[in-house]
């Protein structure tokens, strides 16, 4: 029993010393609870086993190995989010809630569409820009579908009202195109929208750069929000590095040549010629005037060499 007793509170982490200390006082008999309350009320403090206390030797692994544990990463990679190089989304609610709603209704559901599209591609910062007006109840010269949508957009964060009043039965509304520009340009982000913003473009210069390179289009078909794939145009970035902080450039690619072997271009050809590899691109017309070039007789050449200035 003694040393029964002695392994289990040994396997705690307790010194032989006062265990034996505490048998002695209470009896060998005693309650393994009792000897533990005495342990704690003598100050004795377990102690973590040897084998544990000391660390586990680093293993060395081979470059290229892929026996690292799926949960561990090398020291220095990025660990941030995704959602961290994508930029700041601006849309422009009246914009794609009137495009949806064919100009006639403002469909608040075109909004949620267009919010849904960027959140599965990872957006967390999206903000969209109603005027306060839209919170009243529809009129028959401004219907609005679905109206509910906008208050789970705005519960959610995502929906800012742009503010507005009335003074002596007229509404003033604050101009929200300045406030779409100027939160967007201040967050670096992408206006969605497609509006040009012509008159904020006049108004300042540096919003004038800004709204030709981060204003982003888009069309609804069937239901479907579709930003173009070249937001700037044929030569210009894709869409993902347009909604990027930082854009992978794609790797050059030479264009074979359409002539092929025909070709008489020679090294001032720009295009890519296989066959040329490992040979000095001359052009035809130098190709040739190596070939015929034929060598004069020794004294022919030295009368050459007599008569040049």
């Amino acid at each position: 029993v003694h040393q029964s007793k002695m392994d289990f509170f040994c396997k705690l982490g307790y010194g032989k010393q006062d265990i034996c200390k505490v048998l002695e006082n209470l009896g060998q008999e005693a309650l393994e609870d009792d000897v533990l309350k005495e342990l704690i009320r003598m100050g004795s403090k377990p102690q973590a086993p040897e084998d544990q206390a000391q660390p586990s030797p680093l293993k060395l692994v081979a470059r290229g190995s892929c026996s690292t544990s799926p949960g561990l990463k090398w020291p220095g990679e990025d660990e941030s989010d995704s959602s961290d190089s994508l930029r700041p989304i601006v849309i422009d609610g009246s914009n794609v809630a009137m495009s949806h709603g064919n100009k006639e209704v403002f469909s608040c559901w075109g909004i949620q569409l267009a919010v849904d599209w960027f959140r599965e591609r990872g957006h967390t910062d999206i903000k969209v820009f109603v005027p306060l007006w839209r919170k009243e109840p529809p009129r028959q010269e401004s219907p609005i579908a679905d109206q509910h949508i906008l208050e789970e957009l705005e519960k959610q964060s995502i929906l800012v009202y742009t503010p507005s009043r009335k003074v002596k039965g007229k509404r003033v509304v604050c101009y929200d195109d300045r406030y779409i520009v100027k939160v967007a340009y201040q967050s670096d982000g992408v206006i969605v929208s497609n509006d040009h913003y012509r008159d904020l473009q006049n108004e300042n210069p540096e919003w004038k750069w800004f709204i030709e390179q981060r204003l982003l289009m888009y069309s609804f078909v069937s239901n479907r929000f579709m930003p173009p794939d070249d937001p700037l145009g044929r030569h210009g970035p894709t869409l993902s590095n347009f909604l990027s902080k930082k854009p992978v450039l794609p790797e050059k690619k030479w264009q074979p040549c359409p002539y092929g072997k025909k070709c008489t271009y020679g090294n001032k050809c720009k295009f890519y010629h296989p066959e040329r590899q490992h040979q000095a691109q001359l052009s035809v017309a130098d190709e040739l005037r190596a070939k015929t070039k034929v060598p004069l007789p020794q004294g022919k050449e030295e009368e050459r060499c007599q008569c040049s200035p």
